[in-house]
């Protein structure tokens, strides 16, 4: 599971022993469950150990984004909504602890209990659980959630309904899940789904709600204002019904949250700077040294952070969209990636100072090894050899070039592969034998000034080419209906993973996912290697399988060639007010998902 702004990993070895060794476990009533092996919380746990349940409650955070949002309700494809609404806004049976790979806690649900291979599983919802409004969750809530959310719902909530065979209310606070798949994650991917409130949608359209309507959810807080594409602003619920179940102990712990947006990089940088907003991450190493050196810190009153994580790089890049002809021989992508001078690059906007992503899941006990394909690696992929591009079974890696702007060795090798691929320049125009140019548009959202400044340095090698590269930047409701359609030629791609890589990489990278409107496979990819690769993952009985399918999934997205990588970020840098703190312990995941705000806490000095 993952979210698309966060991405690298620390160092794997620290982590191997949290993933845990052997089969799965099979429960009866029990307070969570793991992928692999037991729970590391045991049905006592106080809290979770990033959180302190001691913490004290008051307070505010204001956070912001580049961009805009026109809808409240992010369970739906229509309309761009807050990101951290899907997160902040609701919950769900099962609740996640970030300092595990990938383990669940009860929720909404105070216990679970699975089929001998994970073939059903069945919740008991907690009596005292209720919505926002006082009125109780139940069980008719969970089912009308689920199949509304399933059928229609974002697309990202399809996936899991289609596997669900059958769904059925066991007991007055019981529901049970009986699946029509081999997959041994969906236990826990069904404990995870937004629960609504079915009340509130009675004589409503689910599918065109927006603005007009805030969803009733049981989440601790409530959105309590907002001015469309301008800001959001969720209070914390004094009667909140949870806050003695012991995975919500020492969170939630700020009464406000406040989310900005902005037109551009640099109104949102000034509003931090003039205390508008109280906490701000940073993505550029050379801007953290560099322009951090306001009177608010110099002062003591903004202090620096930076936060170590244990998670894979991710990708993050300029993605290439197969559905166009010109992008689909993987010739044509590799001469694209020789000529993005990284190199140059990196010494212009950082100082050189950001290390490269070489694989989507670099720098984990899962990323691939860039030499020849071995052992059960080499195994899986065996059977897929004449079908997968150079490089997935012989080792790949991205070229490095000379750092110098000319970048002539890794020209000359691009030039030679589009030529192999039937693009040649004519009078200093690349064509093909139909005599048509090479010409696409990087399509960008707009106030994105380092992705726009990377985009037009790499225009200007293309242009050596021959090719013609149009920088086009729109507003954030544009940006997102042409990239849920998949209306683009190439244009930034972030996408996080984990360290327990599940049924999301069907919608990332699946074949299925590549015609779904609004699915996260940007770049078209219909490999049935990579969709063998997934399933081995998701079913795999031991760590063995399961690292050794997702290194061949890794190999088989790289050599793929259907991303040009940016950097990794190995650590988060944030910046915040002296008065918001969080817990000395960090998890594994670092800065990730329901760590800021969720454990933080204000604290007057």
């Amino acid at each position: 599971m993952s979210v698309n702004f966060f991405h690298k990993m620390l160092r794997a070895s620290a982590v191997c022993g949290l993933i845990g060794a052997g089969g799965f476990a099979v429960a009866e009533s029990q307070h969570g469950i793991a992928m692999y092996g037991e729970p590391a919380l045991p049905p006592d746990f106080v809290s979770l150990p990033y959180a302190d349940p001691d913490a004290p409650k008051g307070g505010y955070i204001a956070t912001g984004e580049v961009g805009s949002f026109d809808s409240l309700n992010p369970y739906i494809l229509k309309g761009g909504t807050p990101w951290q609404l899907r997160f902040l806004g609701v919950e769900s049976l099962m609740g996640r602890n970030w300092d595990e790979p990938f383990s669940l806690y009860g929720l909404l649900a105070e216990s679970i209990e699975v089929g001998e291979n994970r073939e059903w599983v069945e919740f008991t919802l907690r009596p005292e659980a209720r919505f926002s409004d006082g009125s109780p969750v139940t069980v008719e809530d969970v089912m009308w959630s689920y199949e509304t959310l399933g059928t229609v719902g974002h697309p990202r909530y399809h996936g899991v309904w289609g596997k669900i065979d059958k769904m059925e209310q066991t007991g007055e606070r019981k529901i049970k899940f009986t699946f029509n798949a081999e997959d041994r994650e969906l236990a826990l991917l069904v404990g995870m789904r937004p629960i609504l409130k079915k009340a509130q949608w009675d004589g409503k359209d689910f599918t065109e709600s927006g603005l007009d309507v805030i969803p009733i959810t049981s989440a601790p807080y409530t959105i309590t204002d907002f001015e469309a594409g301008r800001f959001v602003e969720l209070t914390r619920d004094p009667d909140y019904w949870g806050k003695d179940v012991p995975i919500r102990r020492g969170t939630q712990n700020l009464d406000t949250i406040r989310l900005e947006f902005f037109g551009d990089e640099t109104a949102f940088f000034e509003a931090f700077k003039g205390g508008i907003l109280n906490s701000m991450r940073e993505f550029n190493a050379s801007k953290w040294e560099t322009q951090y050196d306001f009177p608010a810190i110099s002062a003591g009153e903004v202090v620096k952070e930076e936060i170590p994580h244990g998670r894979p790089t991710g990708i993050t890049g300029f993605v290439m969209n197969t559905r166009k002809d010109m992008f689909a021989d993987w010739r044509v992508r590799e001469a694209l990636i020789q000529a993005f001078n990284f190199e140059f690059i990196n010494e212009t906007l950082t100082g050189s100072t950001q290390p490269r992503i070489t694989s989507y899941f670099s720098n984990s006990i899962l990323g691939m090894d860039h030499g020849p394909a071995e052992g059960r690696v080499l195994e899986f992929l065996k059977p897929f050899a004449d079908q997968v591009p150079p490089g997935v079974i012989e080792g790949y890696s991205l070229p490095v070039s000379d750092g110098s702007e000319r970048n002539r060795d890794n020209i000359r090798s691009a030039l030679a592969l589009l030529e192999e691929a039937g693009w040649t320049v004519q009078d200093g125009v690349l064509k093909n034998a139909s005599g048509e140019p090479f010409e696409f548009e990087i399509l960008l959202g707009q106030g994105q000034v380092e992705n726009t400044t990377i985009a037009n340095l790499y225009v200007e090698t293309l242009n050596r080419l021959g090719i013609t590269a149009t920088v086009t930047s729109i507003d954030g409701p544009q940006y997102r209906e042409r990239t849920d359609n998949f209306d683009f030629d190439m244009t930034v791609y972030r996408r996080g993973v984990s360290l327990s890589p599940g049924n999301e990489q069907y919608a990332y990278w699946g074949s299925e996912a590549a015609d779904q409107p609004g699915s996260r496979n940007y770049m078209g990819v219909k490999s049935p290697a990579i969709d063998a690769m997934i399933g081995k993952l998701l079913n795999s009985e031991s760590q063995e399988d399961f690292r050794a399918a997702t290194k061949a999934l890794d190999r088989l997205l790289t050599a793929g060639r259907y991303v040009i990588p940016f950097y990794e970020f190995n650590i988060s840098r944030l910046a915040h007010a002296k008065e918001l703190k969080h817990p000395e312990y960090i998890p594994i995941y670092g800065d990730w998902i329901e760590w800021q705000p969720d454990v933080w806490y204000w604290l007057d000095e």
